[in-house]
């Protein structure tokens, strides 16, 4: 039996989305430990040019739902960035695992030879074979912000390892 598209990515996204949600919640348990607002993490950033915790967590999310509708060759969801506190923040990840949950395997069936255009600030869009979107683009991309939201927080002190990054396996 082959990977399928959506093997090698929905339930990839969701796991680690779901690693994020436990260290969020350990975040809020540490800052309480420690007598102070939880929110203090949200502009955390690990060098002055680098986006904060919040636009970390946004960025993660929107890059799973956008993997997800791309491939499905479906409207990319666009959700206002407004997340104020680590609940909020909770709750938009926990909306893009139900989102993509909600794609159907066989949405993605052929998606491998899709043609997906990705837009950028600048210059002409880049563009991929659906195959090289997830394995060169969407998911490395994904990881990159969900990592950083690993290290900010492990930064900041919450007691994260190695075993809380990969999840239970």
């Amino acid at each position: 039996m082959s990977l399928t598209m959506h093997a090698a990515s929905a339930p990839v996204l969701v796991r680690m989305l779901g690693n994020m949600l436990n260290w969020l919640e350990m975040a809020r348990e540490h800052a309480a430990a420690k007598g102070f607002d939880s929110t203090v993490y949200l502009g955390l950033r690990l060098a002055p040019d680098m986006l904060p915790l919040s636009r970390q967590i946004q960025i993660a999310s929107d890059a799973a739902k956008s993997c997800m509708a791309r491939l499905a060759g479906q409207p990319v969801p666009s959700w206002e960035d407004k997340e104020a506190t680590l609940e909020e923040l909770m709750e938009r990840i926990r909306r893009t695992i139900a989102y993509v949950e909600s794609v159907p395997p066989e949405a993605l069936e052929g998606s491998e030879t899709r043609q997906i255009e990705v837009p950028r600030r600048q210059g002409e869009p880049r563009r991929f074979t659906g195959a090289d979107f997830l394995r060169h683009f969407a998911l490395a991309n994904f990881y990159f912000h969900a990592t950083t939201t690993y290290a900010l927080l492990r930064h900041a002190g919450v007691s994260l390892g190695k075993a809380d990054y990969l999840g239970a396996v």
